[in-house]
């Protein structure tokens, strides 16, 4: 009987012992932490903010940092968005109020590739008066980090600092926006 005891006090013991939660992870690099492919929160990008890219759907390819000296807006978007319905006129608005002097709006389709034929016809529906182009991946990685909604607005002072990053568009957003942009270009 003492040796039941002894097997059964032993079996919880290692049971016990085996399972304890695992470790948090620990960085052993400068490169992003990812669990399961997806990018953990508060990351810093793997390239400077002024190498981020994106291409025109023109095939010309852009820096963030080429714009240097202007207010820049980067809208994330698709064509099958409600809330990007509403937000493109609005950014008409802002183009045509600030000019491409002070602020350079560019929007950046991340619908899927039948989204993407959709485009011209959208944006001519809408008058889009700003540059229509494709994020490249990083850029998509650092913008989409916390969440993946769209829109996902994200607003850089003349020296190409992040400002603030807009989630959605409602009155709130839109007050939100025009005050950033409007601080931004007074600047």
């Amino acid at each position: 009987m003492k040796f039941f005891y002894f097997l059964l006090f032993t079996f919880y013991l290692l049971l016990g012992l085996a399972c304890r939660p695992a470790a948090a992870p620990v960085s052993v690099s400068n490169k992003p932490v990812s669990i399961n492919d997806v990018r953990q929160k508060n990351l810093p990008p793997s390239k400077p903010l002024a190498e981020m890219t994106w291409t025109s759907f023109d095939g010309e390819p852009q820096k963030l940092g080429e714009l240097k000296g202007k207010v820049i807006v980067l809208d994330f978007w698709a064509t099958y968005c409600p809330p990007c319905l509403e937000e493109i006129p609005h950014l008409n608005e802002l183009q045509t109020k600030h000019g491409a002097k002070n602020l350079q709006i560019v929007g950046l389709h991340v619908g899927d590739d039948e989204d993407r034929l959709k485009v011209p016809a959208f944006a001519e529906r809408l008058k889009i008066n700003y540059s229509l182009a494709s994020p490249e991946d990083e850029l998509m990685r650092f913008i989409f980090a916390d969440r993946n909604d769209i829109p996902q607005t994200a607003v850089f002072d003349r020296d190409g600092k992040l400002l603030r990053k807009f989630v959605g568009f409602d009155l709130k957003t839109k007050y939100d926006l025009d005050k950033t942009i409007e601080q931004a270009v007074n600047q």
